[in-house]
């Protein structure tokens, strides 16, 4: 990680409708009344340039995408991110949270889309400068729950990757709960089946606990 950084990075990491994305708006409103300064962001998006690559990839189309453009588009809106938002966030020292990052193109494209996951980090970090966060919660679930939630939420329509099949999702998760099993004191696994208001308690706590033990 580079010497410049005086902030903490943490990623929400997760397949479809594991509900990582609320998770981690409450997360931040909490931590902002602890007094934490918090900058919450996302990907692929996070910046006006990656918006527009967040739309080339979600959207549906009827010239299908190969995987290896899928990859090297998501590389670069990080690329953009780090450099936009990530980056200045950190060397100010806030707190950065952001809603997905390294771990899910590994998941995805390099797990499911069969592009392997060393090449994925190669270019995943040439992107990033090397920057990595410094906790990572993985929000695991049943991607049959996880897309019936979904499809409940979106009126039954399934954007691009949403609509990749089950055996692509089920390949997700195993790619993540592979990653966290490797790193067992960065990553948290959080059991995403459970109710709403859990799992923002249990959250909560660990993070709240984790911060305690990086802030002197």
């Amino acid at each position: 990680m580079s010497d410049l950084r005086s902030g903490l990075f943490v990623s929400f990491e997760g397949g479809e409708g594991t509900g990582k994305s609320t998770q981690i708006k409450l997360l931040a409103e909490a931590l902002e009344k602890q007094g934490h300064s918090a900058l919450l962001s996302w990907e692929p998006g996070g910046t006006p340039l990656g918006q527009k690559i967040r739309s080339l990839l979600i959207e549906p189309s009827e010239d299908p995408m190969s995987a290896r453009c899928e990859a090297l588009l998501y590389a670069a809106a990080r690329a953009e991110h780090v450099d936009k938002k990530i980056k200045p966030a950190l060397k100010a020292g806030k707190l950065v949270l952001c809603d997905r990052f390294i771990d899910a193109s590994r998941a995805y494209q390099g797990w499911a889309r069969g592009l392997g996951e060393a090449p994925i980090t190669d270019i995943s970090l040439w992107a990033t400068e090397g920057i990595l966060p410094d906790r990572v919660y993985v929000f695991d679930l049943d991607p049959n729950i996880g897309l019936e939630r979904v499809k409940a939420r979106q009126g039954g329509k399934l954007d691009r990757i949403e609509a990749a099949g089950l055996e692509f999702h089920s390949n997700i998760r195993k790619s993540y709960l592979r990653q966290a099993s490797k790193d067992p004191l960065r990553y948290k696994v959080i059991d995403a089946s459970q109710k709403l208001e859990r799992v923002s308690e249990m959250l909560l706590e660990d993070c709240t606990q984790w911060l305690k033990s990086k802030i002197v």
